[in-house]
């Protein structure tokens, strides 16, 4: 039996569709690509396009494949730190995801200016640079260190650092302001629509149990976890030089391990994304941003055909109120890496 048949026998039924965002604080940074399951039961992935308008997305991905489940990944946080356990309700983080911006949540999505704006009901800080630090946020939110704002998930592990802390709102790896976008414009508006039938993942269950025809299925994804399962590597440049994702010649030398997975894994690439790929994704500033989405379902897929599993602690704080990267091992966290 071929890979698709093995997750079959996991799955109620298999993603028609699967779709992962690239999920910038901007939306000139938001990146998604598709692949497509065909007949053959094998999937066809096309190059990266705009997300468009974020409050109608899931909406455009149900109407190209209404009758089959689809999977959508976006790279930014779903879940809130531990610290929030005493202000929600058993409902956990779905349940309060509809109050944020409203009645006591009506500050949570307004970015704090000063410290003294810091706190649990208002969490995001700063609104800009200057002399903001994160022991500014860490006292606000009446934390010792940094591990208090930290979920499960956030830690290090030794294939890479830790994600910038939920919260933090400035610098090249911050979160926050992907997180404020992509909860008020996705996935609270999404909750709210009866015409969709959407579970986050591991909120609602076991993945294999979620997919159904119809559903659209929510997961976190962070595309430099994926690097490690992938085998993308971006070794440390020379002092002063580029390097990483941002570099169009370290994307490149990446491509032949690229498309060495799809071959393997019997995923069909577009003749233009095999064109981005082996090009390094170009040499314009969105780049790095298309690589990431392109990486991020090559990810997807490469636990949809059971090369990966997605694998949550059992934990409840991690299933109720956390949540958990997908693809990340539990055996995996290792609190000694550094940041």
């Amino acid at each position: 039996m071929n890979d698709v048949g093995k997750f079959e026998r996991r799955a109620a039924a298999v993603p028609v569709l699967v779709a992962h965002a690239d999920w910038g604080s901007a939306a000139a940074k938001r990146w998604i690509t598709v692949a497509a399951r065909g007949p053959n039961g094998r999937y066809g992935v096309a190059p990266p396009e705009p997300v468009g308008d974020p409050a109608t997305l899931l909406a455009r991905l149900a109407a190209r494949r209404p009758a089959g489940p689809i999977f959508v990944g976006f790279d930014f946080p779903i879940g809130l730190p531990q610290l929030y356990a005493p202000h929600v309700d058993g409902g956990g983080f779905v349940g309060v995801l509809p109050l944020l911006g409203r009645g006591i949540w009506s500050r949570f999505y307004d970015v704090a200016a000063r410290p003294r704006d810091i706190g649990r009901f208002r969490p995001f800080y700063p609104q800009r640079p200057g002399r903001a630090k994160l022991r500014h946020l860490l006292a606000g939110l009446g934390v010792a260190d940094i591990g208090g704002i930290r979920r499960a998930c956030d830690q290090a592990t030794p294939m890479r650092r830790a994600p910038a802390p939920l919260f933090w709102t400035i610098g090249a790896q911050q979160v926050g302001k992907a997180a404020i976008a992509g909860w008020r414009e996705v996935l609270a508006p999404a909750l709210a629509d009866a015409a969709l039938d959407v579970a986050i993942w591991p909120f609602a269950g076991e993945l294999s149990s979620l997919f159904r025809p119809g559903r659209i299925v929510i997961a976190e994804t962070y595309p430099a976890e994926i690097y490690g399962h992938l085998g993308v590597r971006f070794p440390r440049p020379p002092p002063g030089a580029r390097g990483g994702k941002r570099d169009r010649a370290a994307r490149q030398a990446n491509a032949g391990v690229l498309l060495r997975w799809a071959k393997a894994a019997g995923v069909r690439l577009m003749p233009a994304l095999r064109a981005e790929i082996i090009g390094g994704f170009g040499t314009s500033s969105d780049g790095e941003d298309r690589f990431d989405s392109t990486v991020g379902v090559f990810g997807m897929l490469n636990i949809v055909l059971g090369h990966r599993d997605a694998r949550v602690p059992d934990d409840k704080m991690v299933r109720t109120l956390e949540g958990w990267i997908l693809g990340l091992a539990p055996a995996a966290l290792n609190p000694a890496v550094g940041d």
